[in-house]
């Protein structure tokens, strides 16, 4: 069974939602990743602030992982086809859907849409109902 760090846990969604607040205060915007990722590789000059978003949630990950971390994180057992698959059906539904978890979920539901709140709803019991099937029918 995995032991939960439930300070660094904490923390790290204090950060998150610390990020999102500042990104929507000081730039108008909301710090949704799917969004940013579908808005950096536009490649346009004006976007390129998201680039440098993207970057940093990469290197918070790297420093937590080699500078802070007592446990290295777990590596994924899945096969690199089926997160390929997974990533790419995740990015079609966040298109469809006008955002993902951290667009809806961190920044739709700290301002009360409704919107955010039935996209977070059909996340999660898509994803109860999947965990469901992989791990008890296949």
């Amino acid at each position: 069974m995995l032991e939960v760090n439930w300070v660094g846990a904490i923390a790290g969604g204090m950060l998150i939602g610390l990020s999102a607040t500042i990104l929507l205060a000081f730039n108008g915007r909301v710090a949704g990743i799917s969004g940013m990722v579908s808005g950096a590789i536009k490649f346009q000059p004006q976007e390129n602030w998201r680039w440098l978003f993207i970057a940093g949630m990469l290197m918070g990950g790297v420093i937590y992982e080699y500078l802070i971390a007592s446990v290295p994180t777990p590596v994924s057992t899945f096969a690199p086809v089926a997160m390929i698959i997974g990533g790419f059906l995740g990015g079609v539904g966040t298109n469809m859907g006008n955002g993902c978890t951290s667009g809806h979920g961190v920044c739709g539901l700290g301002r009360l849409s409704f919107r955010s709140l039935v996209a977070v709803l059909s996340f999660m019991i898509t994803a109860i109902v999947t965990v469901f099937i992989t791990h008890h029918l296949i």
